[in-house]
């Protein structure tokens, strides 16, 4: 009676996580999310490719889908944003990298900064990170940032991080202020 009830508790216990390791195993490996930072350099002519000059001085080139979109929708045609400073949210299977969303961070001069976080204020509208030199600098965050955690994307409006985190901020200075678009955590 007992090698009974001892078999039927390990095939009640064993089975379900049988089936679940094979499920997981063949829905293969899952792709996360990144942001990068730039300048809109080239649309291709058929509309399946954008390179990025980002931040850095780099060039990227990304793969454009039908779901692709652009400043939050579909029928926004990227040829228009040629030259316009821009965050790409995009996926990276093996060495292809495909555009997910394409935000446009409007008119200014790109700055990239590295520091730590000090204070995200009430609601997340802005961050104050303290940087190498010891000074602290408040960024008024940008309606449509990004945070770039390495594991995957997060509206900053959701999430900006917190005290202590070590970030890269990619911010557009304009004569007025300096809006900040993506948030990388380091």
């Amino acid at each position: 009676m007992n090698r009974i009830f001892m078999l039927t508790v390990t095939l009640f216990i064993a089975l379900p996580t049988r089936i679940a390791l094979a499920q997981n195993a063949t829905t293969g490996p899952s792709t996360s999310t990144h942001a990068v930072a730039g300048d809109l350099e080239k649309v291709s002519a058929d509309g399946k490719e954008v390179t990025v000059k980002t931040a850095d001085g780099t060039e990227k080139v990304f793969k454009v889908t039908g779901k692709t979109t652009v400043d939050g929708g579909k029928d926004v045609a990227l040829a228009t944003k040629e030259g316009a400073h821009v965050v790409v949210h995009y996926t990276a299977k093996g060495a292809e990298e495909t555009a997910t969303g394409v935000k446009d961070a409007g008119k200014g001069t790109w700055k990239v900064t590295e520091g730590t976080v000090t204070k995200v204020g009430e609601g997340g509208k802005d961050v104050t990170v303290k940087l190498a030199d010891g000074t602290e600098k408040t960024y008024d965050v940008g309606k449509d940032a990004s945070v770039d955690a390495g594991h995957g994307i997060v509206d900053a409006g959701r999430y900006t991080g917190k005290a202590g985190d070590k970030v890269a901020v990619y911010s557009v200075v304009d004569p007025t202020k300096e809006v900040a678009h993506l948030f990388k955590k380091l």
